[in-house]
């Protein structure tokens, strides 16, 4: 439940169309809901501005489709991320209205249209090709959080000019995400360019020395670009986050 469902409860309870005890039912699983193995927690809309997201990897997919379960009641999207094939098949066999993202790994619920909240664009950059899996698990978080999203994919610094090729496109971006493997330099030449944040993604592709990831974390840490922030190797989903958050503000 976010601020905009509660305050619609509370209109509707002063109109007379809702009654007492209907809101008190829908107030009661606040803030948190124990099934056993989950505590999930319905406040965290009201808090943050975005409901509690499923960390997929290590839950069955039958935790995973009863936490959805519980929470479908007062959310209008979910996010579910590191789901594989096989578990998402599952997951949708018991829910399927669920779509599934199989590049970004990622299950998605939707119920109704996602209102814009972010005041601008965020543009998500990708060095490489195989860096895609990840630039798409941020694209599709920023997505749900209700921002405009762009993603220019495959302009690392092997071919600058692919990249110089997009300069107006990423001046007028309101915040950018870039996202890089091998020795992970690109970030630092996007936030050369521009004069907004940029959050950079290392990931963990690369040869033996890239030390799954840690070569090009070590690299943006290290940047020369004031406008730097690093998130974790392949944290797409902290990135979108954090983009969105920065885009409503």
């Amino acid at each position: 439940m976010d601020i905009i469902s509660l305050h619609q409860l509370l209109t509707s309870v002063a109109d007379g169309k809702t009654s007492v005890e209907d809101a008190a039912t829908s107030l009661a699983r606040l803030p948190f809901e124990n099934i056993d193995y989950a505590r999930i927690d319905h406040h965290r809309s009201l808090r943050k501005g975005f409901p509690e997201v499923i960390f997929g990897q290590g839950k069955t997919a039958e935790q995973i489709a009863g936490i959805m379960e519980k929470m479908r009641v007062q959310e209008n999207v979910i996010l579910v991320t590191r789901v594989d094939a096989e578990k998402a098949e599952s997951v949708i066999a018991r829910t399927p209205d669920v779509k599934y993202h199989p590049d970004a790994r990622m299950l998605i619920l939707k119920q109704g249209d996602i209102p814009i909240h972010g005041r601008g664009n965020i543009l998500i950059l990708s060095a490489g090709t195989s860096d895609i899996p990840v630039a798409r698990e941020a694209q599709l978080t920023a997505e749900a959080m209700g921002n405009h999203v762009e993603t220019i994919f495959d302009v690392g610094v092997a071919g600058i000019h692919r990249l110089l090729h997009y300069r107006k496109q990423i001046e007028e971006a309101t915040v950018l995400i870039v996202v890089a493997g091998m020795e992970g330099a690109l970030p630092s030449v996007v936030a050369g360019m521009v004069s907004r944040p940029v959050i950079a993604v290392p990931t963990s592709i690369g040869y033996g020395v890239s030390f799954g990831g840690l070569t090009a974390l070590f690299a943006m840490l290290n940047s020369c670009s004031s406008n730097v922030a690093v998130v974790n190797i392949d944290n797409g989903f902290g990135a979108g986050y954090m983009a969105a958050m920065i885009n409503r503000t």
